[in-house]
């Protein structure tokens, strides 16, 4: 285990392109601190002792995270790459709040390019919900531009992710590179 702890970042996805978000964010998390991907049906309700920055991405639905009704809707497309029972509002009210002192978290959102000006983010819903639960934000949260709703997303936001996954690195660790 790094000094520093590391990172876990929890996701939902419905069509394979937050979860290649999250990826990138991990691999720019890795070059600070070892830093693992969950998707959401398989997280824990409780944040592991060693993780020192939890990272929570999921889709942006009707202005928010998803519902179970929006999941639905979105299962109606095909193509899902995860179960629609769970997102990251449910895993938010199941987590149980440890270590709200000493765990940074951050979060993120995908959303459509043609609407990125419109109000709403899952991400900003997240943030809401994890600062009243009591944690601390490392960094303003983050949407990553979909070109449709099923995708594809685009290679440029791969790297954005994965740049920002590194400043969340830097930001965690004080600028020390993993060797």
């Amino acid at each position: 285990m790094s000094e520093n702890g590391r990172a876990l970042i929890v996701y939902e996805s419905m069509f394979g392109n937050t979860e290649r978000i999250a990826r990138a964010v991990r691999d720019g998390l890795r070059q600070y601190c070892p830093a693992d991907t969950v998707p959401v049906n398989q997280a824990p309700d409780v944040v592991p002792d060693d993780v020192r920055l939890l990272v929570v991405g999921g889709p942006t639905h009707a202005f928010s995270m998803s519902r179970m009704s929006t999941r639905q809707e979105a299962w109606k497309q095909g193509g899902l790459v995860t179960p629609v029972e769970v997102g990251i509002r449910d895993w938010l009210a199941a987590l149980k709040p440890t270590r709200v002192e000493t765990l940074r978290v951050t979060t993120f959102d995908t959303r459509i390019a043609k609407v990125r000006r419109l109000p709403g983010s899952a991400a900003r819903s997240a943030a809401k919900l994890l600062r009243r639960m009591g944690f601390r934000m490392l960094s303003t949260s983050e949407s990553f531009f979909v070109n449709d709703t099923t995708g594809p997303i685009r290679d440029v936001e791969i790297e954005r992710a994965e740049r920002w996954g590194a400043e969340l690195g830097r930001l965690l660790t004080g600028s020390a590179k993993v060797a």
